[in-house]
């Protein structure tokens, strides 16, 4: 059974810094996607960061530049290293995988995408 775990999400001032990870177990993908996404309350949950298989990264044009994504094959952990948070950062944070993603990257952070969820990490960033 596929399990995703996030974590390290907080409360922080505008300008800090947060890492979020998430460790997963139960699965042993080799041609996986992995990705981050975000809901806010009242928006609809939108991708912010995913890796492909190739480990070619993707990130939503607002966080270009403040966020990086990676990853630990070894611990089977997926990191977003997010800085210089702004208040519209705020948000239910959860990692999703893709165990059967297209060779050509489509849908990669689209959330229709991905089949499986953590239960994801709140942050909250304050003005």
């Amino acid at each position: 059974q596929v399990q995703l775990v996030e974590s390290g999400g907080g409360s922080v001032q505008a300008g800090g810094s947060l890492r979020l990870s998430c460790a997963a177990s139960g699965y042993r993908y080799s041609n996986h996607r992995m990705g981050w996404f975000r809901q806010a309350p009242g928006k609809e949950r939108e991708g912010v960061a995913a890796i492909d298989k190739d480990g070619s990264t993707r990130y939503t044009d607002s966080v270009k530049g403040r966020f990086t994504i990676s990853q630990d094959n070894a611990k089977n952990t997926l990191y977003l290293q997010m800085n210089s948070l702004k208040p519209e950062d705020t948000g239910m944070y959860y990692c999703a995988v893709d165990p059967n993603p297209p060779t050509n990257g489509y849908g990669i952070l689209d959330q229709y995408e991905y089949n499986y969820w953590g239960q994801g990490t709140q942050v909250t960033v304050s003005s």
